[in-house]
């Protein structure tokens, strides 16, 4: 499988992956934990299907010192027992968020309380960028066909 484009030999697409990526270096060096915005960003590449996203991210999360059975229930968060208040109220900001069109007040209400509860302003402000931009990155991977498989971790660092 190939995909449709390639997003590095483009000279547009190659410049504005750049600016994502430099807009994920900001949000690495948040106080964010690093392993909730791997979650955040397993949890909404699962929700848009992008394979590519998927097998980036549950590596990228092991080779930090992640546990696979931890990566293994993200889809299923709110029946594990796996994950802390703070990370279910990410991982449901992070559904939400990926799912806006599915609702048609967007986020509620409750979700944001929820999550403000656990992570102070500058934090919210890097989750609610990290789940933005997780799914620009999705949305671009899907619409190519970006073939998934073959990441190895601190492949684009």
């Amino acid at each position: 499988m190939e995909a449709r484009l390639n997003l590095f030999e483009n000279p547009v697409a190659a410049r504005f992956v750049r600016q994502l990526t430099a807009a994920n270096k900001v949000l690495a060096e948040s106080t964010l934990p690093a392993a909730t915005q791997e979650l955040v960003k397993l949890r909404a590449s699962q929700i848009n299907g992008c394979g590519f996203c998927v097998d980036m991210h549950a590596k990228d999360a092991l080779h930090a010192g992640e546990t696979a059975t931890r990566l293994s229930l993200v889809a299923a968060w709110r029946e594990a027992t796996v994950f802390t208040d703070a990370e279910r109220a990410a991982l449901e900001l992070a559904e939400q968020g990926t799912r806006i069109a599915d609702a048609a007040g967007g986020v509620t209400d409750e979700a944001w309380q929820n999550a403000a509860k656990h992570y102070d302003e500058e934090q919210l402000g890097a989750l609610v960028s990290v789940i933005a931009l997780i799914n620009a990155f999705n949305r671009g991977n899907v619409m190519i066909r970006q073939p998934a498989g073959s990441y190895q971790p601190g492949q684009f660092a």
